[in-house]
């Protein structure tokens, strides 16, 4: 498996905190094994283990353990590629948190994100990768910190989440932590985790632009696709996505478009651990959100650009993957 790697704009945070602070930043990135000129290159990666290293020299050099909370103050939106622009345009902070799961390895590919509904109350859980890469301790405290100013962004400058986990030890001096999240913090947890009321994150926001959220939505699916590998049934879906305005192809023409026998594609897929019905469903599934988020696109046409015979046969399908009707997801997203 290859190394992990994070996009080089996000570095720009850290040397404008490091040069605020007097620090040399290019030279502690070249000490690091990263060239300076990437940040010019807005699609540019560095590999996690320079990154890593260079949070080392920056803590070491600037002697501040809470370099990561100071750092997520010189984040704007497009240090997160479209990403940015897609949170900024957001619905609710749910969906500004669902578009940080959908797309956050276009930043990075060093953790996994789960936003998980317990109860009354949403966790944001970042889990580290099993092959053993880990961020810099001071890396989570920044994604946490920029995850909470976040929501201060879009709710109130006096928002704060109900808890914050942890995983790195303690430090000498927990009280920027505190300052920074206002909430319980416990160090040296299993896992990083933001806890948050699900009403809170349900609120609709009134700045919201789904048509801006959209363009940025496709922006980065073109990127994650151009990062991940072109696998049998990622060759599938793109097959899908063009075919199913005409209406629903069958797997033996879709095996022939992309040169293999019905038998060979259903073992292809069987080996990525999936199926054809299954790809056939996520990517409708997925098509159905974004063009429910576009009020000027009817229910009847969605169900018409998704290959469906009818309305109604859309609908069902639709409530099966969601547990809602396209027409009350619809409605959630402006109430």
């Amino acid at each position: 498996m290859s190394e992990p790697t994070t996009l080089a704009s996000w570095t720009r945070a850290l040397r404008r905190q490091l040069d605020a602070l007097g620090l040399d930043s290019a030279a502690l990135c070249r000490e690091a094994g990263l060239d300076p000129s990437l940040l010019d290159d807005p699609n540019a990666r560095y590999p996690l283990s320079a990154t890593t290293r260079l949070w080392q020299l920056a803590v070491a050099a600037s002697g501040d353990p809470a370099l990561g909370l100071n750092t997520s103050r010189h984040v704007s939106p497009t240090t997160f590629h479209a990403l940015g622009m897609a949170i900024v345009a957001s619905s609710s902070l749910r969906e500004v948190f669902e578009r940080i799961v959908r797309y956050h390895q276009v930043v990075s590919d060093a953790l996994e994100l789960e936003l998980r509904d317990v109860g009354d109350v949403c966790q944001f859980h970042l889990r580290l990768l099993p092959d053993g890469h880990a961020p810099a301790a001071e890396a989570i405290d920044a994604f946490a910190a920029i995850y909470v100013r976040t929501c201060r962004n879009r709710l109130g400058r006096e928002y704060a989440p109900l808890s914050v986990q942890l995983r790195r030890p303690a430090p000498a001096d927990p009280q920027p932590w505190f300052d920074v999240f206002r909430a319980p913090v416990q160090f040296g947890a299993a896992e990083d985790v933001l806890a948050f009321a699900s009403a809170d994150l349900d609120q609709p926001l009134d700045d919201a632009n789904p048509e801006l959220a959209a363009h940025n939505e496709a922006v980065l699916q073109k990127r994650l696709d151009a990062l991940q590998p072109d696998t049998v049934s990622r060759r599938l879906r793109r097959a899908l996505e063009q075919c199913l305005p005409n209406g629903e192809p069958s797997a033996e023409v879709l095996a022939h478009g992309l040169h293999l026998s019905l038998r060979s594609l259903q073992r292809h897929l069987s080996d990525e651990g999936c199926s054809y019905e299954q790809v056939l469903a996520e990517t409708r599934h997925g098509l159905a959100v974004q063009y429910l988020r576009d009020a000027a696109c009817s229910i009847s046409e969605i169900a018409y650009l998704l290959g469906f015979a009818d309305s109604s046969s859309f609908s069902r399908a639709f409530k099966r993957w969601s547990g809602q009707s396209p027409s009350q997801y619809r409605d959630s997203l402006v109430d």
